[in-house]
């Protein structure tokens, strides 16, 4: 019988494909997935595909559709098992695959799935995973063969390959919430590995996520970390989400210390060994982020929001250092390009082992701003790309100073004020920094005229728990 499949639309992100389990996503997606995506790879000459899966109660039966897809198609598989997303790119670049897949629910709630791939050793995303939809729709695919599968462990050389670069030369007292995440049981072997008291908070994989949502953007996710690094006394507090490819830190106060930060530390220690590199951040961090990188002999580059946008954008640029607000780390200094919050926490570990007093000390040395939480608020999905056009012609037209690298970003002797479109959710993203709090409340009111120019009601701008 002849392949032909269409996957739900609201499926098919840019960065990956995503659904609710069983109503817009099937272990028939997960099959169709697997047949294309392993024609693409064959077709652009590979043949050695590995694939792996997060802590979620569906992936197991996912993956094994998945692989069946695959193998049909001719291609030959390492199954890695469960783990951590990083885990899976690391396997993919240790053992050259052609092609590799995540299933993974990344931070979304436990009753999500979806996949991330990789391609010839770089992201595949956006106009390719709509390629992969017509294709499937199209039964465009290579005839049905066999491949071949085997299981491998690759944890330990994983491991060994993380702590090679622990080069701390203090112990620390850390605490750990794995969140149940993915990341449990390599984690749990890890901090045997590592100098220092370490603490792992719900270090059990468990799909549910009984304990809290595994989003570590959002402080209310952040309570029992803050709570365990005040009652230890802890140097600091690092947290996952649900596959372990963000990382969130608290600070010896329990102060969080956001991902614009922890990229001003990462940089000033990198831009010591690389002067004069290149460091990206996507549009959503702090202008105190890019003065700093520049202040310390660095290129800053803003850049589009999403990992695979700004994994590109590291390889175009031969940047070795990348990071965004959402916890996605990406190194290239010593590291493979890709964001690994477990290497990430390795690293940081080093830096703030040398620091000459607290991580609070560095977070309190950074010039103070005021900022609004990441906001984001429900928009249609065909409505909220044209809302940002609409923003944008309006402000050129008044001569605003603007970058519409990935939506608008509007510079006021005030501050900045961002509106973006989600591209992975019907949501418009909103942020706002100033150097105090009258200059944010005039950012705030422009950025409402703005959404009500175009029909819109403003966000809520108190909302805590929106994400930072």
């Amino acid at each position: 019988m002849p392949f032909r499949h269409e996957f739900d639309p609201t499926s098919l992100r840019e960065y990956d494909i995503r659904g609710i389990v069983e109503e817009t996503l099937y272990p028939a997606d997960a099959f169709a997935i697997g047949r294309t995506f392993a024609s693409m790879v064959l077709r652009a000459g590979g043949k050695r595909m590995v694939i792996g899966y997060d802590g979620r109660l569906s992936s197991p039966v996912l993956e094994e559709a998945l692989v069946r897809g695959v193998v049909e198609s001719g291609a030959d598989v390492t199954r890695i098992g469960c783990g951590p997303t990083p885990m899976l790119y690391f396997a993919s670049v240790a053992d050259e695959a052609d092609g590799a897949i995540m299933v993974t629910g990344s931070h979304n709630p436990p009753d999500y799935n979806g996949f991330k791939m990789m391609m010839g050793g770089k992201p595949f995303y956006g106009d390719q995973i709509h390629e992969l939809g017509r294709l499937a729709v199209s039964g465009n695919v290579l005839p049905a063969t066999e491949g071949v599968y085997r299981r491998m462990d690759i944890s330990d050389r994983y491991l060994d390959r993380l702590v090679q670069d622990c080069d701390g030369v203090r112990p620390l007292r850390v605490v750990w919430d794995n969140g149940n995440s993915a990341a449990g049981e390599v984690l749990k072997r890890l901090v045997q590995r590592l100098p220092g008291e370490h603490t792992v908070l719900f270090g059990e994989i468990d799909g549910h996520f009984p304990n809290h949502h595994p989003d570590p953007t959002v402080e209310k996710n952040l309570q029992d970390l803050i709570r365990v690094v005040d009652e230890t006394q802890a140097d600091l507090g690092i947290a996952f989400d649900g596959d372990a490819d963000r990382i969130g830190i608290v600070d010896n106060r329990g102060q969080i210390f956001w991902g614009d930060q922890m990229l001003v530390l990462l940089a000033q220690d990198v831009l010591s060994r690389h002067p004069g590199a290149t460091i990206i951040a996507d549009v959503k961090a702090s202008q105190i982020l890019f003065d700093e990188i520049a202040k310390a002999g660095g290129r800053p580059l803003m850049w589009k929001t999403g990992h695979s946008p700004i994994k590109t954008k590291m390889a175009e640029t031969g940047s070795p250092l990348a990071g965004e607000m959402s916890g996605h780390i990406f190194f290239a200094d010593k590291w493979y390009g890709f964001d690994d919050a477990l290497y990430a926490a390795v690293r940081i570990l080093g830096i703030v082992s040398r620091l000459p007093g607290p991580l609070s000390d560095f977070r309190d040395s950074l010039p103070a701003t005021v900022t609004t939480p990441e906001l984001r608020f429900h928009c249609d999905d065909k409505r909220k790309f044209e809302v940002i056009t609409e923003v944008a012609g309006r402000l050129r037209m008044e001569g605003a100073d603007i970058s519409e690298i990935d939506g608008v970003r509007v510079n006021t002797a005030d501050g900045w004020w961002l509106l973006r479109a989600s591209n992975t959710q019907a949501v418009l993203v909103a942020r706002a920094e100033a150097s105090d709090e009258p200059g944010l409340d005039r950012l705030k009111g422009a950025l409402a005229v703005q959404l009500e120019a175009s029909g819109l009601k403003a966000p809520d701008f108190s909302d805590k728990n929106a994400g930072h």
